[in-house]
């Protein structure tokens, strides 16, 4: 069985618009989407998909989330469905002897917390304690009904009203400790409440509950912002505030901006930007940077100008580039943060800014070199210093070579002393000595005088696993979407020989990785759909998408090369001695090529690959 919070996770990172989309042709209405029903082959816009997680059929009554629909549409059971969801969000799902039983034992952190929260909004708006605190919130520009959506609160500088709600509403101190509104005394047992005074911004995860809090201090004291303890249900390195109403949003515009704080984002969304997060008063973890990746690779930091603003900025940048993602710094004018900034300016203005945002890399040596760093010696090996890391932490091989080669521009030393620098010897060893080998083995295949002369069975061969690997390349990118511009980069549509498969894959090269399945398919004839329908239950065998590319078009590669040697058998005969000569050379080369190409099995694919 698969435990219970990774049925949680997948169902609350999975966008069901996006994956009923592959299967439903929908299209947007009011805050749904429609489309023609899959389980009775409507052809009305019956078939309504929530974002927020749940499908339903007005005529054939059909209803359920994610897991429901892949169980009923392909025929998987619940563990293959989560399986299923689990790879195309990038969540591991892995099974375990048993499932747990009862009810979560997290139920009763999530209850003390809710009632919590309940409270703190009750005393905001509602006790006369709350004055102060309204009177703030409306200093900020935030509107009443603005504020109850994102259930802001009050916390009263005498904890004691707290503590007894909660009791009475069987909420004893043990669980109140532990979920983390209590906290004890350093070196006493004595528990007190461990907001007190603050306004309050509840935190929620990716499921609605609310996990915990962070509370800003009304007036004089330390800290500014106060998070929850650490407990079962709150880790603060592992959250981001406005993820649970961002991540649609992030993967409908494939980007994700990110600021320093609740107020921040607030009025962002407020004016209409919702693909917004904010780390928990903290440098963004690799925790964090991690769950953003799963969401998008596009990242828009939009950090505080100044010295505290800078440094969030490239310590959130770097754990980012470790990710693979691609990262941009938006620079507000001097004075100004996001609050602020769209206060004034709105959501207009800030999309300007955001297109005129540069790359994090970019935006250090422009810091730099603004402040003379590139002037003298010594303050030159000081800026080197500082943007090593950054090129270390850069996970995307060639971005790290664009920024090797920008430093290398810009700080005046060599690109070899660079590369050693950031690499150390023994990895630049390792990949000379790869390239010597790789050269070696090229030099040995164009020495090679002994062609060996392929029969007409082996050839026949090459033509069946021809077939069989266009419909092996074409399955992975069915499941694997994200690959397809790294093989349409290599693979023409013409070098597909099965009308059906090429038909996929130029649909599929065309439409991208991010657009329904179901425009894949409006122009495919019954026996593509059918092939497709197919292919698309074949989920299994996947593991090794790098080695199954490579083996698909290693073997398509010496079909059409057994094709053509086919053909110049035909026309020897036939041809003049000059043009004999062109084709013998010809074959000759092909016969090279052919013993060149990649030979080896392995278990996960059916056809020889090296």
């Amino acid at each position: 069985m698969i435990p219970d919070e990774i049925v949680d996770r997948v169902r609350d990172e999975a966008d069901i618009v996006e994956i009923i989309g592959e299967f439903v042709k929908l299209k947007r209405v009011g805050t749904s989407f429609r489309g023609p029903c899959p389980f009775h082959h409507g052809k009305h816009d019956n078939f309504s998909v929530l974002p927020r997680g749940t499908f339903n059929c007005f005529v054939c009554g059909e209803k359920g989330n994610v897991f429901t629909f892949l169980q009923k549409h392909l025929g998987l059971d619940f563990v293959e469905a989560v399986k299923w969801v689990g790879a195309r969000i990038g969540v591991e799902v892995r099974e375990v002897s048993r499932q747990q039983e009862g009810p979560d034992p997290r139920e009763p952190l999530w209850e003390v917390n809710a009632a919590a929260s309940e409270f703190f909004r009750r005393h905001l708006w509602e006790e006369p304690g709350g004055a102060a605190a309204r009177v703030y919130v409306e200093g900020r520009g935030i509107t009443r009904e603005d504020a109850e959506r994102f259930t802001l609160g009050f916390a009263p500088r005498d904890g004691t009203p707290l503590r007894e709600h909660l009791r009475s509403l069987g909420f004893d101190d043990g669980q109140q400790l532990a979920a983390g509104m209590l906290v004890r005394r350093e070196g006493s047992d004595e528990l007190r409440v461990r907001f007190r005074h603050r306004l309050m911004f509840p935190i929620f995860d990716l499921r609605e509950h609310v996990v915990g809090f962070g509370g800003r201090v009304l007036g004089e004291g330390e800290p500014k912002y106060l998070n929850s303890a650490e407990s079962d249900i709150f880790s603060k390195r592992r959250l981001l505030y406005g993820l649970n109403w961002a991540k649609q949003s992030i993967r409908r515009a494939d980007r994700l901006l990110v600021v320093e704080g609740y107020f921040d984002l607030i009025r962002l969304v407020l004016a209409g930007i919702d693909e917004i997060v904010a780390p928990l008063g903290t440098a963004l973890t690799e925790a964090q940077a991690t769950l953003i990746r799963k969401y998008t690779k596009n990242v828009f930091l939009l950090y505080d100008s100044d010295t505290a603003g800078q440094k969030a900025t490239f310590r959130a940048g770097d754990e980012l580039l470790r990710n693979g993602v691609s990262v941009r710094v938006v620079s507000l004018p001097d004075g100004e943060d996001p609050d602020s900034y769209v206060a004034s300016q709105g959501a207009e203005g800030l999309e300007r800014e955001i297109a005129q945002s540069i790359d994090i890399f970019d935006r250090k040596i422009q810091l730099l070199e603004r402040g003379g760093w590139f002037s003298d010696l010594r303050r030159k090996r000081q800026a080197l210093d500082k943007l090593l890391p950054s090129i270390r932490a850069t996970s995307d091989r060639i971005m790290r070579d664009l920024y090797v080669a920008r430093t290398s521009e810009v700080a005046g030393i060599s690109r070899e002393l660079l590369l050693k620098e950031v690499l150390g010897d023994k990895e630049l060893e390792a990949q000379r000595r790869i390239r010597q080998e790789a050269a070696s083995r090229l030099a040995a295949v164009e020495r090679a005088s002994d062609v060996r002369v392929r029969s007409a069975d082996r050839r026949r061969n090459y033509l069946a696993e021809g077939v069989l690997s266009e419909r092996e390349l074409v399955r992975l990118l069915l499941h694997r979407r994200e690959l397809i511009e790294q093989v349409a980069e290599r693979l023409r549509y013409d070098m597909f020989k099965d009308v059906v498969y090429r038909k996929i894959y130029t649909e599929l090269v065309s439409v991208g990785a991010d657009r329904p399945l179901g425009e894949v398919a409006a122009t495919f004839t019954e026996d593509a759909m059918d092939e497709l329908n197919a292919l698309l239950q074949e989920a299994g065998g996947l593991d090794f998408p790098q080695e199954t590319i490579d083996g698909c078009m290693a073997k398509m590669e010496l079909r059409d090369n057994a094709i053509r040697l086919t053909e110049l058998d035909q026309l020897i005969p036939l041809a003049s001695d000059e043009q004999k000569s062109d084709m013998i050379a010809e074959k000759t080369l092909l016969h090279r090529k052919m013993g060149g190409l990649p030979q080896k099995r392995w278990k996960q694919f059916p056809f020889p690959v090296r």
